[in-house]
């Protein structure tokens, strides 16, 4: 019997993404404008869509997992986050809304015509998570993760007219359909499917009070750092949407 070519590749493109332990950015996909169709591959633990929060803008450094909201650890930056509410200024509730937590959502997925390429991690936001969460919920469709009788999804990505920021729109197929035509591939398709738990750095509670200190220093003398004064004298890389902040973590990895 010969070996099968198609499995072995399979394998190494498995082995490839584990040992880098997640942190090849060639792991992750993002639509590009126009339409693209994937299909939602099956976790083992049966929930395809994983919730995360970062931290973004804090100075020159890109997102980070917050703390306190994917952990319940300590967050010097939430609290100061809280304190800036606390003050109701606009200025402080305006650089608050900046630093706060904001929610990502997390997807293995296949895109079709790109199968060569193997699972990768759709990242997406909560619009986008209702919508799928309608579509799972609607017994029209039932699982529409299944291997054999699944629902491939046309992701229609970019601005409408008049928009400010580009928006994602998610069409079912009408027809369901296999994930591989083959048996094996399929199989190495699920076992190749990233460890969520090592896909970004987690920063300990010192690390981020470390970054909030030089955030708020800005080339300052840590002595003279005050309230009102490093608070709001601080310059921020604010990004024009939380994708395009999203886009530089992905590409920092």
């Amino acid at each position: 019997m010969s070996i099968n070519m198609e499995a072995m590749r399979a394998k190494y493109k498995a082995l490839q993404n584990k040992g880098n332990g997640g942190s090849n950015k060639d792991m992750f996909w993002r639509p590009e404008d126009g339409e693209t169709t994937i299909r939602i591959v099956p976790t083992a633990d049966g929930d395809p869509f994983k919730e995360f929060w970062f931290h973004y803008n804090l100075g020159k450094n890109p997102g980070f997992l917050s703390p306190k909201k994917n952990f319940g650890e300590a967050d010097p930056l939430d609290d100061f986050v809280r304190t800036l509410f606390n003050e109701r200024t606009d200025e402080s509730v305006k650089m608050a809304k900046s630093l706060m937590a904001r929610q990502r959502f997390f997807s293995p997925v296949l895109v079709r015509g790109e199968e060569e390429k193997g699972v990768r991690i759709w990242g997406y936001g909560k619009t986008a998570y209702q919508e799928l969460l309608q579509l799972v919920l609607n017994p029209d469709y039932g699982d529409i993760t299944d291997v054999a009788e699944g629902t491939d999804l046309v992701i229609q990505y970019g601005k409408p007219p008049g928009a400010q920021f580009p928006q994602t729109s998610i069409t079912p197929r009408r027809r369901p359909s296999k994930l591989s035509d083959s048996e094996d591939t399929t199989k190495e398709y699920l076992e190749s499917i990233a460890d969520f738990d090592t896909l970004f750095e987690r920063k300990t509670p010192e690390q981020v009070k470390t970054m909030l200190d030089e955030f708020l220093l800005d080339d300052g003398d840590a002595e003279e750092v005050s309230a009102e004064n490093s608070k709001y004298g601080t310059k921020t890389t604010s990004k024009s949407s939380v994708d395009d902040a999203f886009a530089d973590l992905l590409g920092s990895k």
